[in-house]
C-alpha cells in the first residue's frame, strides 16, 4: 500500500470517528459523505474505507489512534485541507456541529501537528 493509499484509508476511517462522534452514524452523514466522496478523485476508496468500518463497528478509539498513527507515517500533505473541510460539512449536516465533533475535528488537527512537531525535533 502506497502513502496515498494509506491516506486515503485513513480519511474514510477519520468520517466515520467523526459521524459516531454522538454515538450513531446519521443518514443524513452518510448521505454528506457520500455527495462530498463522489466529488473526489479518490473519493470511491475514501467511501470505502468509511463503509468498512461502518459494517465493523470498531471502537471509535481504536480507529481514531490508527488515523493519527497513518497520517504521521504519511507526513504533511495538500490533502488534509480537503479532509478537514469534509469533516466540517459533515458535523454540520445534522442539527449543526455538536460538541463531541468539534472534538474530533480540533483533537484531530492538534494531535496531527504535535505528532509532526516531535518528528521534527527528533532530526534536529
Amino acid at each position: 500500500m502506497t502513502k496515498k493509499d494509506q491516506l486515503y484509508e485513513a480519511f474514510g476511517e477519520l468520517a466515520y470517528v467523526l459521524a459516531m462522534a454522538d454515538g450513531n452514524i446519521q443518514p443524513e452523514e452518510l448521505q454528506e459523505v457520500k455527495q462530498i466522496l463522489e466529488q473526489h478523485p479518490r473519493g470511491s476508496e475514501i467511501q470505502w474505507s468509511f463503509d468498512y468500518e461502518t459494517r465493523k463497528q470498531r471502537p471509535v478509539e481504536e480507529v481514531y489512534q490508527k488515523v493519527i498513527d497513518a497520517c504521521q507515517e504519511v507526513g504533511p500533505d495538500p490533502e488534509y485541507p480537503f479532509l478537514i473541510e469534509m469533516l466540517e460539512k459533515v458535523a454540520a449536516i445534522h442539527a449543526g456541529k455538536s460538541a463531541d465533533e468539534n472534538r474530533v475535528i480540533s483533537g484531530f488537527t492538534t494531535d496531527l501537528i504535535e505528532r509532526f512537531r516531535r518528528d521534527v525535533e527528533a532530526i534536529e
